[in-house]
């Protein structure tokens, strides 16, 4: 066997290989090559072990002092690549729960800002205070505000109402350009010489923003397993409330209901605001939805959750078909983020659906579209 494959068997057997491996040539801990590799993965993957699966930590050996969480960090940046960092940090936070990573603003600051680090952030915050919630905070709206960058404009081109030829749009947008006018007013700029049709202006339609504006109500299902579809509900709402086409109220529940209907302007404050976890109640939800139905012929109803209701559920079927038999449309979303991994409660959701509502596991421009289809 190899230098090279022996250490990297060492490296996937951990220290209690050492012997073992020992005999398989002259070697010894002290010439291992990936000595700081194995260290440094050691102070993460060692904790799977202790001595009930019968292995001691060794109190003392080779190697530098003992390691701490920023100290660690700061190493295992340098030694591997940006995609092995993200894996390594993902794995501390989510499956070791090491939040020192999230409570030391230093380290907090120093990491990547990106959607596993905001969900992270979500989870941790009631132990933040001070200056590394303000940070924290900060790193929520840096993911927010680029999440909503992505998502905005094909929400608004789905949901901006239908084409009005004579009036001139200000959205320079594809699904805008009107090609028979903007042919025929740049007819005068064609090159006879060089046989070329010049285009010195694009032409585009204007929108028909609706009169009676429908009316989107989002109650969103708080719990831990929901949280991918709290971050997209919270983004999503905040982008319907600033058409002019939608009336957008949204209120997350566990068995209690908070409205954050007057703080769509900032879907960060609305995070910030979701407390995770708890039981769920599912009927008192749609009860209080429906107490914010004003024209049901006009509402769209939208529950985000994994309809694990933890009351009767005679009495959470009860408030939905009260719901649709007002005239309101129900859409039950047992996800609403781009992985598509649902889990739900399958009965619940064929109720649901058997009484008239549409159930599905969607992604956010999937949500516009359907929203889309119904109010133009």
């Amino acid at each position: 066997m190899s230098p090279e494959t022996l250490n990297r068997w060492r490296l996937l057997l951990g220290p209690s290989a050492d012997e073992p491996l020992s005999e398989t040539r002259a070697y010894s801990p002290e010439d291992f090559v990936y000595g700081e590799i194995d260290e440094l993965l050691g102070y993460l993957y060692d904790r799977e072990f202790g001595e009930e699966q019968g292995y001691r930590r060794k109190q003392a050996g080779r190697g530098s002092s003992q390691l701490t969480v920023p100290g660690w960090l700061g190493r295992v940046r340098k030694l591997f690549p940006r995609e092995t960092v993200e894996i390594l940090e993902k794995q501390a936070l989510d499956r070791y729960g090491i939040s020192e990573l999230l409570t030391d603003k230093a380290v907090l600051e120093s990491l990547e800002p990106n959607m596993n680090l905001l969900k992270n952030i979500l989870q941790f915050k009631g132990r933040m205070k001070g200056e590394v919630l303000s940070s924290a905070k900060a790193i929520v709206r840096q993911v927010v505000d680029e999440l909503r960058r992505k998502l905005e404009a094909d929400t608004r081109a789905s949901l901006s109402g239908k084409r009005n030829r004579y009036e001139a749009g200000r959205v320079r947008s594809l699904r805008n350009l009107n090609m028979k006018k903007t042919i025929v007013r740049n007819l005068k700029n064609y090159d006879r010489e060089k046989r070329r049709f010049v285009v010195d202006r694009l032409h585009f339609d204007g929108r028909v923003q609706p009169y009676n504006r429908w009316h989107v109500v989002i109650a969103v299902d708080e719990s831990g397993s929901m949280l991918d579809s709290v971050i997209y509900s919270s983004v999503m709402a905040s982008i319907f409330y600033r058409l002019n086409s939608l009336k957008t109220s949204l209120f997350v529940f566990d068995t209690e209901v908070v409205d954050l209907s007057g703080r769509l302007e900032d879907p960060v404050d609305v995070l910030m605001s979701v407390q995770l976890g708890g039981g769920t109640h599912i009927a008192k939800a749609l009860r209080y939805g429906e107490t914010l139905i004003e024209n049901p012929g006009r509402t769209l109803f939208i529950l985000v959750s994994d309809l694990v209701e933890g009351y009767p559920a005679s009495h959470m079927y009860r408030a939905g078909k009260d719901i649709l038999d007002a005239g309101a449309r129900l859409l039950v979303l047992t996800a609403l983020d781009f992985e598509g991994h649902a889990a739900y409660d399958e009965h619940a959701a064929r109720t649901f659906a058997d009484m008239g509502a549409e159930v599905a596991a969607i992604t956010p421009d999937a949500l516009a579209e359907w929203i889309g289809r119904i109010v133009n």
